[in-house]
């Protein structure tokens, strides 16, 4: 049984024994009716007590049968009222009785059960929730539901554009439920994670209002967000750093959460300093409540993550092994043995640069293929851009789009590298051998397996 269920029938528990007092004190003064009209109200939410706990607990449950007992008394005591052949005064008592038997039942009897939502709205961010569904999904004490929310495009006016709904982009093993078929008003969950913090504050993407962290939270007693990204680790008195950082922790996720989970005891830190900054030293105590460091679901996939537990289309396999799809057989890991594997390059573009250099970037870009190009027989580049990337040009440098467009075009018209616009990010860090690009919370996770990392220069 839920834990709103549980305290609901104990609210009404805690109603009978109100009217209890009132049937006795109905019959000091003489009236009757009003005792029996009472009795026969304790009846009737007694059985709609016991209606509730059959729909959880099944039929023949030990609370139900002492509501039963309860309804018989309650009965018998409105028959004695009417012939005025009992002691109300002693049956009130042994009513009394009754419903402390049937509270404490409620109390030890009813396992409690939780229900927790996770809403990821991009599939390529589900892994900063994946392990702490796992969890929950395992606890045998709980209902863990991943209801994937769509999201739009910020149009220029900052209307929303075109939606996307990217439920059928999780992994097989994640069974998802549909937006519109999970009722908040009527199941209130006792947990809902986020991973998207912003609100109606994205100037790139929007998820409908309805799943606003400031509507959320009115429908469960813990909302908890999750970061999508990982920063780098960094001093307190790193006043640069912790300015960047502020963008991230004054956001509507982090005020209206109940609890935010970041990366390590040192980030939650800074989220805590930035945060009493913003509010004032007394509330220091108030975000050292919230604000958890237990570590981020991102490390724990990355870090369990191999190439030979993904499945890799031919198509890649021939640019990974060099025009060799796979040579030499595969191993029992499911890899491709012998062959002529090559070093593959994981080349990130993020926003951040993008929007720091627009058309610096877009020749940066062209510089570097036209190099991986010419050697692509010894090594392979797997581009993976931010994935709200093409969105985040079209909405904020939307005289660059077609530019950006025809490269990208460009480049997988070529045939010679990776293009991946997948959701598994992980699978993409698996394969590769290193890292090249722009500052960006992948960074982390390729130093969190021990590749190499190369930061570009965009002027170089």
């Amino acid at each position: 049984m839920r834990k709103a269920q549980k305290e609901q029938i104990l609210n009404l528990l805690a109603m009978l024994q109100s009217a209890h007092g009132k049937i006795l004190q109905a019959v000091d003064n003489g009236n009757f009716n009003l005792a029996r009209q009472f009795l026969g109200d304790c009846q009737n939410a007694a059985i709609q007590i016991g209606t509730m706990i059959e729909e959880t607990e099944g039929e023949g449950f030990v609370t139900v049968g002492l509501l039963e007992e309860y309804c018989e008394l309650a009965y018998q005591i409105h028959e004695g009222l009417q012939m005025g052949t009992q002691n109300p005064r002693k049956l009130q008592k042994i009513l009394q009785k009754y419903l402390v038997h049937i509270e404490n039942s409620v109390k030890q009897d009813i396992p409690m059960r939780t229900e927790a939502v996770f809403l990821p709205y991009k599939a390529s961010m589900w892994d900063s929730l994946e392990s702490v569904w796992m969890a929950a999904d395992e606890d045998p004490d709980c209902d863990a539901y991943v209801v994937p929310i769509p999201y739009y495009d910020r149009n220029q006016d900052w209307s929303f554009g075109e939606m996307h709904d990217e439920s059928a982009m999780y992994p097989d093993y994640v069974p998802v439920v549909n937006y519109n078929d999970y009722d908040f008003e009527a199941r209130r969950p006792d947990m809902v994670f986020i991973h998207n913090p912003y609100d109606n504050d994205n100037f790139v993407t929007s998820v409908p209002p309805f799943f606003y962290s400031e509507n959320l939270k009115k429908y469960t007693d813990c909302l908890v967000y999750i970061p999508y990204f990982i920063e780098r680790e960094f001093e307190p008195a790193d006043e640069r750093a912790v300015k960047h950082m502020e963008g991230f922790v004054l956001s509507s996720g982090v005020f209206h959460a109940n609890y935010v989970v970041v990366q390590s005891e040192a980030m939650r830190q800074i989220y805590v300093d930035i945060l009493t900054r913003h509010f004032g030293e007394e509330t220091r105590n108030f975000w050292e409540g919230r604000i958890l460091g237990l570590g981020s679901p991102k490390m724990d996939k990355v870090s369990m993550a191999k190439e030979g537990d993904f499945e890799i289309s031919e198509e890649w396999k021939r640019h990974i092994y060099l025009n060799d799809a796979c040579g030499g057989g595969m191993g029992e890991d499911g890899v491709c043995k012998g062959g002529n594997r090559g070093k593959v390059i994981f080349y990130n573009t993020s926003i951040a640069a993008f929007l720091q250099h627009g058309d610096k970037m877009l020749a940066k870009m062209r510089r570097v293929f036209q190099m991986f190009e010419q050697e692509q027989k010894h090594v392979t580049l797997l581009w993976r851009p931010h994935p709200l990337l093409p969105a985040t040009i079209k909405s904020m440098r939307p005289t660059l789009y077609s530019e950006y467009e025809k490269i990208v075009e460009e480049y997988r018209a070529g045939g010679w590298g990776i293009y991946d616009d997948s959701a598994d990010l992980n699978r993409a860090i698996a394969i590769s051998d290193a890292y090249y690009g722009d500052p960006s919370s992948v960074v982390e996770l390729f130093k969190k397996v021990g590749k190499p990392v190369m930061l570009q220069n965009v002027d170089a």
